[in-house]
């Protein structure tokens, strides 16, 4: 097997990953205005936790990059927040979920799928120290895609979205992993000063969304004091769960 082909089957096996964080919501019927809070507050916690570790990582390969890639990250999703704000909302349907539910989603995916671009990067960079350290690098990555894909199926599936089709989803988000490593592999030393700006970009983008979508709807439709809890309690597990990986 060449090269190339074993980095894109290791890139391709953390995509499909992400479609495992469906499941546990095969097992969720009631699809309240009470779990979409919750579930929002789920999401937050987990792309919360996620950016704060990808900020130190960023960090180790360079402060001032991932500080312009996080500035970057901001500055996509406002950019189209006001894309999809140019938009009739009845205009905007994806799948079952239309107009504010729909934009919703537009975002959770664009900053996802903009999220996988970096790790992608990562997994074909790790190449290059050897098939050992890219192992253990694409395990982690795989392992951190299912609570990313817990994130995405929370935010979709209260929009009306079918579990089958949120995990599909999830895992197209991840798709870029496959697509980038195989060039980050290629060209490691051309995209190695990438990865800080890719990284800060990701966790930038994620904040903002928390913090300007998530958290809002969340504090509005549930108790406060239960979204701070849940909010709070994922965060911790999802920094927990990158520190022991």
């Amino acid at each position: 097997m060449s090269d190339w082909l074993l980095v894109f089957l290791y890139a391709l096996v953390t995509a499909l990953a992400t479609g495992l964080g469906a499941v546990p919501f095969f097992f969720v019927r009631d699809v309240s205005d009470r779990f979409v809070a919750y579930a929002n507050a789920i999401a937050a916690g987990l792309m919360l936790g996620a950016s704060f570790g990808l900020v130190s990582e960023g960090t180790t390969h360079g402060r001032l990059e991932t500080l312009g890639g996080v500035l970057i990250g901001v500055a996509f999703i406002l950019g189209t927040q006001r894309y999809l704000g140019g938009h009739d909302e009845e205009e905007l349907v994806f799948g079952a979920a239309q107009g504010e539910s729909a934009r919703k989603v537009f975002l959770m995916m664009a900053v996802m799928t903009a999220h996988s671009f970096s790790e992608g990067v990562a997994v074909g960079v790790s190449f290059g120290g050897g098939v050992t350290l890219a192992t253990v690098i694409t395990v982690a990555i795989a392992v951190h895609n299912i609570p990313e894909g817990v994130a995405i199926t929370a935010v979709m599936r209260p929009r009306g979205i079918s579990v089958p089709k949120c995990a599909g989803w999830s895992v197209v988000s991840s798709l870029p992993q496959p697509l980038m490593a195989v060039p980050a592999f290629l060209f490691v030393e051309a995209f190695r000063p990438a990865l800080p700006w890719g990284i800060g970009f990701a966790a930038g983008a994620m904040i903002f969304m928390v913090l300007g979508e998530l958290l809002p709807e969340a504090l509005a439709e549930g108790r406060r004091s239960q979204v701070a809890t849940i909010s709070t309690v994922t965060i911790i597990a999802m920094m927990l769960f990158q520190r022991f990986l």
